[in-house]
């Protein structure tokens, strides 16, 4: 019996030392990145609105087109979200020069107006910094994995204020079927740790307001089903013209000074065209007007196009909100021809397509909770759910891997689609 309990202390005291440790490193990783990541989320708010209040900077993408290429000359790793991905399934290193060139050629990208996120580029800017703390903590290569997933969390909370999503995000997007919940404690803390420091800069996240919420009725449910199922075809569709573009680019346009001022020059003459800039940067007052039920009936498959011209010639950003700019776009379209509230379908198709896209339902369902409330529960649950079924195997990522049936309780161990 004495044995017993002496064997059960020294586990306590051994989970207590695990557990007083993770909170001191994942704090400790959450609080610098949350002030890196709310500097860059300011960096990039900023020259958005000097670029609005400065129309002829967008004629200057070639040219940040061009110091885009010459510092990634400097990266021989070809480094990206997917590198992050594998540095956690596969132990790839992740170098630490992938934080400082994310930042400056993302805030270059929205500066002069290429159609790109912010999101993607903190993942990659968390995963680095992450990865490189652990590596100067001397953590074992289990333990740095889990480094990468804190940094990863505490991005994404200091870029989005959504600390729950941002937690499970980086458990659920390495390997589809499966939650990583060793890493729950370090990314719980490294996420409310993040929030709090971005905070302290002067950087807010996001929210939003349903302007109107219909009763849960069949009329309202079946509307909602139907919607779900459009959006898994759009997220499809928005992965293929991301992947294929970028594809064609590279085979076409082989030469990466060439493919990155091509890019640059075709943005321009679409924003020429269009007369308008809504599709220029993250997009993000496009995606409030949505919300508040006004979009134009284009726009989700515009942005897109722009979305894929701009990260398919080389330059630097994120795909997640593009994401949420489609899906809220194309919500907003559907309810606007059905009847269904168009605030809520907005928000519906924002959280649907973003599972779609990253095949990550618990995500998606703590995002539309953290960005809208949880008074729309049903609606978004509905929407996500049947959205992961209906978009497959496709993804944004190609180092996703996916290791469980979507349709069957079976092992499948497979990559997404492009």
């Amino acid at each position: 019996m004495k044995k017993m309990i002496e064997e059960c202390l020294k586990k306590c005291a051994e989970r207590a030392f695990i557990l007083l440790r993770w909170l001191a490193a994942a704090g400790l990783t959450g609080w610098i990145l949350g002030v890196v990541g709310g500097w860059f989320n300011l960096a990039v708010a900023n020259v958005t609105t000097f670029r609005g209040n400065h129309p002829w900077m967008l004629y200057l993408l070639p040219v940040a087109g061009l110091a885009i290429v010459v510092l990634y000359k400097l990266d021989p790793y070809h480094s990206s979200t997917n590198l992050v991905l594998k540095g956690i399934q596969t132990g790839a290193y992740v170098p630490l020069r992938m934080a400082p060139l994310i930042v400056i050629s993302t805030v270059l990208t929205h500066a002069f107006g290429g159609s790109a996120g912010r999101e993607g580029a903190a993942l990659q800017l968390g995963g680095s910094l992450g990865g490189t703390f652990g590596k100067w903590m001397k953590m074992d290569e289990y333990d740095r994995k889990i480094m990468i997933m804190c940094g990863m969390s505490a991005a994404f909370s200091a870029l989005f204020g959504t600390p729950l999503t941002a937690t499970v995000f980086a458990m659920e997007v390495i390997s589809v079927g499966i939650m990583e919940y060793a890493a729950l404690v370090p990314c719980a803390m490294a996420s409310l740790a993040a929030r709090g420091a971005a905070a302290w800069v002067g950087a807010h996240g996001e929210q939003f307001t349903i302007t109107e919420i219909p009763a849960v009725d069949v009329r309202s449910v079946v509307l909602t089903i139907v919607l779900a199922v459009l959006c898994a075809a759009v997220s499809i569709l928005f992965c293929m013209v991301l992947h294929h573009t970028e594809h064609w680019y590279q085979k076409w346009i082989p030469n990466e000074w060439v493919r990155i001022i091509s890019g640059a020059l075709l943005v321009i003459l679409m924003t020429i065209l269009l007369g308008t800039t809504d599709y220029l940067g993250a997009g993000m007052d496009v995606v409030a007007k949505a919300v508040a039920g006004e979009t134009a009936a284009a726009a989700f498959l515009i942005k897109m196009v722009f979305t894929a011209v701009t990260l398919g010639s080389g330059f630097k950003g994120g795909e997640i909100v593009p994401t949420l700019f489609v899906g809220a776009t194309f919500g907003c379209l559907f309810g606007q021809v059905t009847g269904l509230a168009p605030s809520l379908a907005a928000a519906c198709g924002m959280a649907a397509v973003f599972c779609g896209v990253t095949n990550c339902p618990i995500s998606s369902l703590l995002l539309s909770f953290e960005l809208f409330g949880f008074q729309c529960m049903p609606f978004f649950l509905l929407s996500v759910s049947i959205s992961y079924l209906e978009s497959g195997y496709f993804g944004l990522y190609h180092s996703q891997k996916i290791l469980y049936s979507k349709t069957k309780l079976q092992f499948i161990n497979r990559q997404t689609k492009e």
